[in-house]
């Protein structure tokens, strides 16, 4: 195996596939990146036996080959080579070393066989359709804060993404809850999604894919099977295993007879809670809401730390309403609202809540409350 690369592509690919490389790992495999060079293209994968990541980049290949080198190390090395620079690598077999050569640096890897290197890549998919980077983004954005990190009840460990009706139409959507607070966001069905499987895709595979996607303009072809799904960006193959568990009966948790309204300025209600809550204790982050017609008066009441109260303007026409919110859970909603106004409907004040923005009805969130 010899080739020769630009130092910027094999960073760019090295740091797309080495983010899935647990640092330490019992499989010394799973510590190594695959290196395979055919006629024109290196290609790299990186794997923890969960999410397989694959990319392939353009590269003067002079002899094919495969092998599998340190993942970290190699990336490490990669990042403190020059701007620009040609990097030589070749593997000499006899020796079971990788040799990178970049001017007058030359460094010599350890090398483990191509064909040990695990593929969980393989099988029918399914399912297959297409989406707009920014539309998958969306989804994810608006939704991953909700992913619950309570490992035994690990079914709430991911994103659920699933085919639901609304207003008469079928529609693409993803839901995440950690039984204190829910996040639901919808779009339009993609042409080659209907019928698909409900899955929960990871937290860790969210992650990651969101990271992939972040500078991506092009569209994103998903393929789902029952077990496993797999996004296509660009160069890079992103495949994970789904979540084995059944996401419970959201619906249940979403209230349909909260009849008070209060809608409110955004970003006054985002600073307002932003500031009484910094006297909040660290363990009770709780913050009381007094709503009243037309005002909406937000207190603390720390015994170690004191208290606070800041008063802002609502439009607010029921009967007043004490209830009390995490602060930062109400922070993490207010924030995923991207229009001017945030619209809060209630019923009392051990009931949930729900929030949603008046120009937005395809995102939808709901809150638990708390006793102050």
């Amino acid at each position: 195996m010899r080739l020769v690369i630009e130092r910027g592509e094999l960073l760019r690919a090295l740091g797309h596939v080495t983010s899935v490389v647990e640092r330490r790992t019992t499989i010394p495999i799973l510590s190594n990146v695959l290196l395979v060079a055919r006629e024109g293209t290196l290609e790299f994968k990186a794997t923890d036996l969960e999410r397989e990541v694959i990319e392939s980049v353009a590269a003067d290949v002079q002899q094919p080959g495969a092998v599998t080198v340190p993942a970290h190390m190699l990336h490490d090395i990669v990042r403190k080579l020059p701007d620009g620079s040609q990097v030589d690598i070749r593997r000499d077999a006899e020796k079971e070393r990788l040799t990178l050569t970049a001017g007058q640096a030359r460094f010599a890897l350890q090398t483990l066989p191509a064909e040990d290197f695990p593929d969980i890549g393989i099988g029918e998919m399914g399912q297959e359709f297409e989406l707009a980077a920014q539309d998958l983004k969306r989804l994810i954005d608006k939704t991953r804060f909700a992913i619950s990190t309570e490992e035994t009840r690990y079914y709430l460990n991911g994103i659920y993404f699933h085919t639901a009706q609304s207003d008469g139409e079928t529609r693409l959507r993803a839901v995440a809850t950690d039984g204190h607070r829910l996040a639901q966001v919808e779009l339009p069905l993609p042409g080659g999604a209907e019928g698909m499987p409900g899955v929960i895709i990871p937290r860790k595979t969210v992650h990651e894919l969101n990271r992939l996607i972040e500078d991506s303009a092009a569209g994103v072809k998903v393929a789902v099977s029952p077990a496993k799904v797999r996004f296509e960006i660009g160069s890079v193959t992103l495949t994970s295993k789904l979540i084995d568990g059944t996401f419970p009966d959201y619906g249940r948790v979403i209230p349909q007879g909260n009849d008070k309204e209060m809608t409110v300025s955004n970003a006054e209600f985002i600073s307002a809670v932003d500031r009484v809550s910094t006297i909040a204790s660290e363990r009770g982050k709780a913050v009381k809401l007094n709503i009243q017609p037309d005002k909406l008066v937000l207190s603390v009441n720390n015994p170690e730390g004191g208290s606070a109260t800041e008063e802002i303007g609502v439009e607010y026409d029921a009967q007043p309403l004490e209830i009390g919110f995490n602060a930062k859970y109400l922070l993490d909603i207010a924030s995923q609202l991207e229009g001017e106004r945030a619209c809060f409907k209630l019923a009392d004040p051990g009931s949930p809540t729900m929030v949603n923005d008046p120009s937005d009805e395809a995102a939808l969130y709901v809150l638990m409350p708390m006793r102050v």
